[in-house]
């Protein structure tokens, strides 16, 4: 009789672990979403806001206040010039999410169209498709950016060309294997043998099905260009040197950190790393809503 009666009292324990264990991921990933959320409400705040309040002359220097450590004056320090970084760093936020955002964009029409149509037309033509593809993967992105940046004079829609040549080669893919699993749906079979075209089919079942997955990619291109603008900034070849990059100022606060100067390196890099995460963890929970079943690969 004590076996009988011990068994469903270990069980309840159990389920009622797994349901406090449950609880508690579902409130952590709530708390995630929450926060990222909060972190992108305020940069979009910050880049739209601070400029139309606080204008910034790009060319000002005042050696008199170089390199001050931060205080209530200058809550982020000054660099090697006497610029208040926080105000430069909003400003070269302000141009990476430019690059990012419109970069992603383009990027993402153009791996769309060309995964559509290796998708939707197959045979040869997915192929030789599918074979540039392969062949512009097979070269870095960053050294392909600086090809194509390189053949321009120093500018921000230099840099958002590069981005947008180099990172529409993932989408293309994901598009392509999307369209190829809509392509076996009973439902587009139906429409072809009704005597729909193939260009019909493709505009009114196939695009509608990959919108969802070419959305994802976008936002989750966002953080790739960001680190792509601000490596090319750092090499020098971004932005011209008086404009506020964050790339470039990490880049020329390499003499002060040497000099034990750390905030003019510090706080660029995490107006870097800050906005990715941000935008890496609302990207995650996107991606849990599109495919839940595979939730515990997606978690960031």
């Amino acid at each position: 009789m004590a076996e009988t009666t011990k068994a469903p009292a270990a069980d309840g324990t159990a389920w009622h672990t797994a349901r406090t264990r449950r609880s508690g991921a579902r409130a952590a990933r709530t708390l995630r979403v929450w926060a990222c959320a909060a972190l992108a409400a305020l940069i979009v705040l910050a880049v739209l806001l601070v400029p139309l309040l606080v204008p910034l002359d790009e060319q000002a220097v005042e050696l008199s206040a170089k390199l001050r450590a931060p205080s209530w004056a200058h809550l982020f320090g000054t660099d090697e010039v006497g610029r208040d970084l926080l105000l430069r760093c909003v400003y070269g936020l302000r141009v990476s999410l430019l690059v990012g955002v419109v970069a992603a964009v383009a990027a993402t029409v153009v791996g769309t169209a060309v995964g559509a149509l290796a998708g939707a037309l197959g045979d040869w033509t997915d192929r030789a498709v599918m074979r540039v593809v392969d062949l512009f993967s097979s070269v870095p992105h960053l050294l392909l950016g600086v090809f194509i940046v390189a053949m321009f004079r120093p500018g921000i829609w230099p840099v958002v060309v590069s981005v947008a040549l180099t990172h529409w080669l993932s989408t293309a893919r994901i598009v392509r294997a999307e369209v190829l699993s809509l392509r076996s749906r009973p439902y587009v079979d139906a429409a072809l043998v009704g005597g729909a075209s193939r260009a019909r089919v493709a505009v009114r079942h196939l695009l509608p099905g990959v919108l969802p997955q070419a959305g994802l990619a976008a936002v989750l291109m966002i953080p790739h260009a960001i680190w792509h603008e601000s490596a090319l900034s750092f090499l020098g070849l971004g932005l011209p040197a008086h404009e506020a990059s964050l790339g470039s100022m990490v880049d020329t606060a390499r003499g002060s950190l040497l000099a034990g100067d750390w905030w003019p390196t510090l706080f660029p890099g995490l107006f870097i790393i800050v906005p990715t995460l941000a935008i890496a963890g609302l990207a995650g929970v996107w991606r849990e809503r599109i495919n839940p079943r595979r939730r515990s690969e997606l978690m960031l």
